[in-house]
């Protein structure tokens, strides 16, 4: 049986309309996803909360959706949690690769397989190449490799996987407000939206997410270039039609590709 643990945003409901039986949907308390949750838990109950999961038959888990780092009263931290509070302390002073590591290692400790989300729902990964009606020009070629170094450099330090990238040169770079975020903050037209998951990041959780509201947020660019088998589109039909109406390409690109 799967369990959804599900945060904000539109993944986790998009996530369990492709699925052909509905996962034990689970959340965070103060983080309730769009999707009513069967079961909501705090992070002072999680070993509670992963014994509640064993119980109800739970094999697999799925992370899916925004959630941010919770405050932690000591003073409700129950039986089952406290071994696990020298990781859960670990995991809360990590970067957000760094924390999701410890999570998972948490879970697989406790007997679950974590599954990514793009495992759960294998079209949000799109075909690598141009999916729009305008392509790249000769020059965005320059200005991907750019951005994936830029991105590379972000995930050294745990910070980013989106920047925004001009005639060769940095722009703008993703925070903890996120991609859609950024993009408010663009002045001017040209350059592209470059998308790429961190070196080395465990792909089962955060992997980055483009959607309609990000094509929309990216007019004025001229593009959105993205990592081939590292970003998850969802809703692509609609990511297409946005861009195409707006003039703008949307480039698949293999890593380290031209």
């Amino acid at each position: 049986m799967l369990a959804l643990i599900a945060g904000t945003g539109d993944l986790p409901p998009a996530l369990v309309a492709r699925l052909p039986e509905r996962p034990l949907i689970c959340a965070m308390r103060g983080f309730e996803p769009s999707i009513a949750p069967d079961i909501t838990f705090r992070m002072e109950h999680l070993g509670s909360f992963l014994a509640t999961l064993k119980s109800r038959g739970v094999t697999q888990i799925c992370m899916a959706g925004a959630v941010r780092r919770p405050q932690i009263d000591p003073a409700q931290i129950d039986a089952a949690t406290m071994p696990l509070v020298p990781k859960v302390q670990a995991a809360l002073t990590q970067g957000d690769d760094g924390a999701l590591r410890i999570i998972i290692t948490i879970l697989e400790e406790h007997g679950f397989e974590v599954m990514a989300a793009h495992d759960v729902a294998r079209d949000l990964l799109p075909r690598a190449g141009v999916l729009t009606k305008k392509g790249p020009a000769s020059s965005h070629t320059v200005d991907a490799f750019t951005g994936e170094a830029c991105v590379a450099e972000m995930g050294q330090a745990d910070t980013g996987q989106a920047c925004v990238i001009r005639d060769g040169q940095v722009a703008l770079r993703e925070d903890a407000n996120g991609t859609d975020a950024m993009l408010g903050r663009v002045v001017g037209d040209g350059g592209v939206l470059f998308k790429a998951p961190k070196p080395n990041q465990d792909r089962r959780a955060d992997l980055p997410l483009i959607g309609p509201a990000t094509a929309k947020a990216a007019k004025g660019l001229d593009g959105i270039v993205i990592e081939a088998g590292g970003v998850m589109v969802l809703d692509l039909p609609a990511v297409r039609r946005i861009l195409d109406a707006q003039g703008m390409f949307l480039w698949v690109r293999p890593r380290g590709g031209a």
